[in-house]
């Protein structure tokens, strides 16, 4: 049978041919998609995660880790899609306009891929309207910002009020990044703030209301059952 915790383990030290090769095996063995992604390589990037936030390991050690998760995620991905099964959740992200550092924007998207949710990133120097846009076509789904210069931190106000101009339905704002803290997050009515890649992840759970694991697509309603009638009312005695 799969061994999930060898798979934790391949993950955590960015082992990337291993880690493939034991998927491929558990695949071979019939082992859902769903359980190798949920049971071994999403709780291996959560490890990863509790680590990072507790400088237990650093940032090469996430760029590793997050590379084998990727390389992982081309055996386990066809299948997923093929079966209708749903990431934990939808993030559009990028640097602000006038923001050309993509670092830890970059760390923040593979750690966030890495958590199950599906990226979409804009790149560097993303005006608002980009992020609006995104948004619109993404449809439910949090808006990730970063800024490394304080001379481009009005720009994440914009965006937080065009979003509430536009109010697109479930579409939630967090920020981050060198010069950024909970108090300007609450300042410019922001929905939260990560200082570090690793509690990205988890806040983008918290405001998106996610669980960690993939979801299996949702199902139709059934049609409710159809309404027996109702008999005919008695007509009173001694009348016709």
């Amino acid at each position: 049978m799969a061994d999930f915790d060898r798979m934790c383990a391949a993950l955590e030290k960015g082992e990337a041919d291993g880690l493939k090769s034991l998927v491929q095996a558990a695949l071979s063995e019939g082992v859902s998609a769903e359980d190798i992604l949920n049971k071994g390589l999403l709780r291996g990037m959560d490890k990863i995660g509790d680590d990072f936030k507790n400088s237990k390991c650093f940032v090469p050690d996430v760029i590793f880790a997050a590379r084998a998760m990727t390389s992982a995620m081309e055996l386990l991905q066809p299948i997923l899609t093929e079966k209708g099964v749903e990431p934990v959740g939808r993030v559009v992200i990028g640097t602000v306009r006038g923001d050309l550092h993509d670092i830890g924007k970059n760390l923040v998207g593979m750690m966030l891929r890495g958590g199950g949710f599906e990226v979409i990133d804009l790149g560097a120097d993303v005006a608002p309207e980009k992020f609006i846009d995104a948004a619109k076509k993404s449809g439910q789904c949090l808006i990730g910002m970063s800024a490394l210069l304080t001379t481009t931190m009005p720009v994440m106000e914009e965006v937080v009020t065009a979003v509430k101009k536009a109010k697109l339905p479930g579409v939630k704002t967090m920020i981050g990044g060198a010069p950024v803290t909970q108090d300007y997050a609450g300042e410019i009515g922001a929905d939260g703030y990560a200082p570090d890649a690793a509690t990205a992840v988890d806040l983008a759970r918290k405001l998106m209301g996610a669980k960690t694991g993939v979801k299996a697509a949702a199902k139709p309603a059934a049609k409710p059952a159809a309404k027996a009638a109702k008999p005919a009312a008695k007509k009173p005695r001694g009348k016709k």
